[in-house]
């Protein structure tokens, strides 16, 4: 079950504690760092405009494609690339990521705005929305 963190949103949002995601993640990352990646703009839009994910995305983005790149080119060394190419879009993929993200409870993290509280996403509803 999640906490409420005061600290995380000013007692706004009910939810759980980003420190369980990066205790759970098990990679060094700073808390503003990983308040930024859980702030989707509509939350943003609703709460006197922090910084959102939307960045961090598009740089994640490159940088997935790049390792899952890398890692079917060295663990595939004979794969033509036709081959490579179809997998690493298989696992780049969209409903591949969110499953990941389901798997790791992501939902339960994020920073939605009302709007998006009431359209269920891929991976769940975020902390902002009543439970």
């Amino acid at each position: 079950m999640g906490v409420v963190s005061r600290s995380w949103d000013g007692g706004v949002n009910a939810g759980r504690d980003p420190a369980e995601l990066r205790h759970a993640l098990g990679v060094p990352i700073m808390p503003a760092s990983l308040e930024r990646a859980l702030t989707h703009r509509s939350y943003a839009y609703e709460n006197d405009n922090p910084p959102t994910n939307e960045r961090l995305e598009f740089l994640g983005d490159s940088v997935l494609g790049l390792v899952v790149t890398d890692t079917l080119y060295r663990g595939y060394p004979n794969l033509p690339e036709g081959q490579l190419a179809k997998l690493r879009a298989a696992v780049v993929q969209m409903g591949a990521l969110a499953e990941v993200a389901r798997e790791l409870g992501l939902g339960a993290y994020v920073r939605l705005g009302r709007g998006d509280c009431n359209t269920p996403t891929r991976v769940g509803r975020g902390k902002s929305c009543p439970h």
